[in-house]
């Protein structure tokens, strides 16, 4: 949450190493006024420096991969998970894939670089490309998946820079430790080895190369990529199992089209400063940028210094101070691995060589990784109470509604056919000559820093309570509220927001016909949806029958997930799972559960599966047994729900525990069983008979739905709740009788 109104918008386009030094910088030191905005394909990158000691295999995927979502969230920044594809400068927005144009009063780009392997025919097609380095990790662990099948492996190498001698140095030891002599690596260059050192480490790698049985062709130009076959210029042809492009990078195409001033290899152009000499507002580092004044060869060396002087400079920028030079130094040490722990050391005419120098390197690398990946835990801010989770995690508690409910004594109306006095997921209104209608309404703060997203899964939350009782979606009204700022900042996110709104709500069928916004301390939205239930197909939450299955259409766990992630404790892989649940619409499961004559449904939000399964109970008046086994959880929900990370309506859920045998609270499954639910899924009672063709529907349809137990008759007065393993599986006997 903003301490003062936002002024200004700083966004950063990329997740190279000089933004991750900039996200962490402003984590340490907001500036007031400024909302950092961070713009990024994915949410982990690897780090260049130590990505050959992964493919030798003396490192992990986690320990060279800086988690950017979370850099992100320490820094306060808005994570927008997208890729640029272009900018309107007379506008100051930068142009995404899957979002709406993201303004801007700075600009910083730092996409890094990709090689050319459009430059050669098949390129792209037959060989795997090591830049961009964020999507070369699940490349590299397929190949590696491959070759446990094969009985040899040719394994080509296309580059003789330092990154091309290292990887395939790197991966004939990886290949080498699975499958012994069956491996042959072929490093392929169009010029000599190692062209910007001098002559005796080219020398030395040579010998090295020719020491681990890499077979070098240096002067061999590729010109064209073949199933299988490498062409080359002098007429040599490389036959390969498996080809790594790594040779001399490439800018971004879509740079060409700006009107900044380029390089001629189509890099953007940048002063001694890292800013545009064709635009004051737009800054950038890395392989992307080059500095005229001082070109450098394209290096993570000198990617990873630009980090401390851009950060300066965009403060400057950002408060209209002068900005400073940022020279780089003429020479950087080189420390290139050899793939067996060790490394040489290239320095102008100074070379080197041995397992200290593998040393050194690795408490360099590891020494840069600690410093972004070892971040304290996201405090309030002081004056503040404990952090408050966003989305249906935000509810009022069901004991506090209920009462609160149960003093007003509302009027009734002959047109509410469904309403207060039976409540369900929504209100059916009938009148005179007119077909009825569904009509319901949610609204919450955000859960999430990116507006269009957040858009999205509010809009598929509101939705859910319409589908839930079987209708299809007619029209919606918004609920807004936003953070006081610059008009232009203001007007930039409500359009986000509905944007995203609609884009849920129009391939749904409904319309936007109007809605309300108002200034607030914190950004939130909601939909007040009316709809029209199926005509004889109304899915009520009463209805549930003795020896029905219970059917739920998504995993749960978002609350603690997304509690988690607030205080900076998980990694975004994980909250990135909870957001593609969250972002799945439940028509197509509503669709299946009317088609399979669902007997009562209701959509699982704010209290939980069980206080949601217990308003059902008692509607139909019965009890359930549920299969712990069976309850599906979002990955990672488990540890942190029993390491007492919740969500801030958790501990109001708890009264729902009472329903369950005093074993079942006991459990470690009964924790998520209150946990609360943004958009989460459907949970229906389905006839025995048809309950296992629909469950396999449902997951035709995309959804991670299980039979998670099965309704019994009431013992009690009030609906019990026992678990068993099987629960859905096993047949009463008093059922099976009938």
């Amino acid at each position: 949450m903003q301490s003062s109104p936002v002024n200004q918008d700083l966004v950063l386009v990329g997740g190279g190493h000089a933004h991750v030094h900039v996200l962490k910088s402003f984590g340490m030191r907001p500036v007031p006024g400024v909302r950092v905005t961070f713009v990024t394909r994915g949410v982990e990158t690897p780090y260049s420096g130590m990505l050959p000691g992964y493919v030798a295999g003396h490192y992990s995927l986690d320990e060279c991969h800086i988690d950017l979502g979370r850099l992100a969230r320490f820094a306060g920044a808005r994570l927008i998970r997208d890729e640029a594809i272009g900018l309107n400068r007379a506008d100051c927005v930068l142009l995404c894939d899957a979002h709406p144009p993201i303004r801007y009063d700075v600009l910083s780009i730092d996409i890094g670089s990709a090689p050319r392997s459009d430059d050669v025919p098949g390129a792209a097609e037959h060989a795997i490309a090591v830049k961009p380095i964020d999507r070369f990790a699940a490349r590299w662990e397929a190949l590696l998946a491959r070759t446990r099948e094969m009985p040899r492996l040719r394994l080509a190498v296309v580059g003789g820079g330092a990154g091309g001698v290292e990887l395939a140095l790197s991966a004939q030891h990886r290949l080498a430790g699975l499958k012994g002599d069956t491996v042959e690596v072929t490093l392929v260059t169009r010029e000599a080895l190692l062209p910007s050192h001098n002559a005796r480490v080219r020398r030395l790698f040579e010998q090295i190369l020719a020491d681990h049985r890499v077979t070098v062709h240096a002067g061999s130009a590729v010109v064209r990529v073949a199933p299988g076959v490498l062409l080359c210029a002098d007429g040599r042809r490389v036959e390969f199992d498996e080809a790594l492009w790594v040779t001399q990078a490439g800018a971004a195409r879509w740079l060409a089209d700006t009107g900044l001033p380029l390089t001629p290899e189509g890099f953007i152009a940048v002063d001694d400063r890292l800013r545009s000499p064709g635009d004051p507002k737009i800054f950038a580092a890395g392989d992307v940028a080059t500095m005229l004044a001082h070109p450098r060869e394209k290096a993570g060396v000198y990617a990873v210094r630009q980090g401390p002087p851009l950060a300066a400079n965009l403060r400057r920028a950002l408060a209209g101070r002068r900005l400073r030079r940022a020279v780089p130094q003429k020479r950087a040490l080189a420390l290139i691995g050899t793939g067996d722990e060790q490394a040489v050391a290239s320095r102008g005419a100074f070379v080197a060589y041995g397992p200290r120098l593998w040393q050194l390197k690795e408490w360099i690398d590891r020494r840069w990784m600690r410093r972004y990946t070892e971040l304290p835990e996201m405090q309030p801010e002081p004056g503040e109470g404990p952090m408050r989770c966003g989305g249906c995690a935000a509810k009022v508690p069901a004991a506090v509604l209920g009462r609160a409910m149960g003093r007003l004594h509302p009027a009734t109306s002959g047109a509410v056919m469904i309403g207060l006095d039976s409540p369900d997921d929504a209100a059916l209104i009938s009148f005179p000559g007119a077909p009825p209608l569904l009509q319901t309404v949610d609204f919450f703060r955000a859960m999430v820093d990116d507006p269009y997203l957040f858009g999205r899964i509010a809009a598929t939350h509101a939705l859910g309570d319409i589908y839930a009782m079987g209708g299809t979606p007619e029209s919606a009204l918004a609920i807004a509220t936003l953070p006081p700022a610059r008009a232009p900042i203001v007007e930039h996110d409500l359009f986000h927001m509905l944007r995203g709104g609609l884009d849920v709500l129009e391939p749904a069928g409904a319309v936007l016909i109007g809605g309300h916004s108002a200034e607030g301390a914190e950004l939130a939205l909601g939909f007040a949806v009316t709809g029209r239930p199926r005509p004889g197909k109304l899915m009520r939450k009463s209805g549930l029958s003795a020896g029905d299955r219970l059917v739920l259409t998504k995993p749960l766990g978002t609350g603690a997930i997304l509690a988690a992630a607030a205080r900076g404790l998980i990694s975004s892989r994980l909250v990135e799972a909870a957001i593609a649940t969250m972002v799945q619409s439940a028509g197509s499961a509503a669709a299946c559960l009317l088609e399979y004559r669902a007997s009562a449904c209701t959509d699982v939000t704010g209290f939980g599966l069980l206080g949601h399964l217990l308003e059902m109970l008692r509607a139909s008046e019965m009890d359930a047994v549920l299969d712990p086994e069976a309850i599906p959880a979002l990955y990672g929900a488990l540890p942190l729900l029993g390491s007492g990370i919740t969500s801030s309506l958790h501990a109001d859920n708890v009264a729902a525990l009472a329903a369950l045998d005093p074993v079942a609270q006991l459990h470690q499954i009964a924790p998520l069983l209150i946990d609360p639910q943004t958009a989460g899924g459907l949970l229906a009672g389905i006839p025995a008979d048809r309950a296992a063709t629909c469950l396999a529907e449902l997951r035709r349809c995309g959804y991670q739905a299980a039979l998670i137990g099965r309704v019994a008759r009431l013992r009690r007065s009030e609906p019990r709740i026992r678990f068993e393993a099987g629960a859905a599986q096993r047949v009463p006997e008093l059922i099976a009788a009938k």
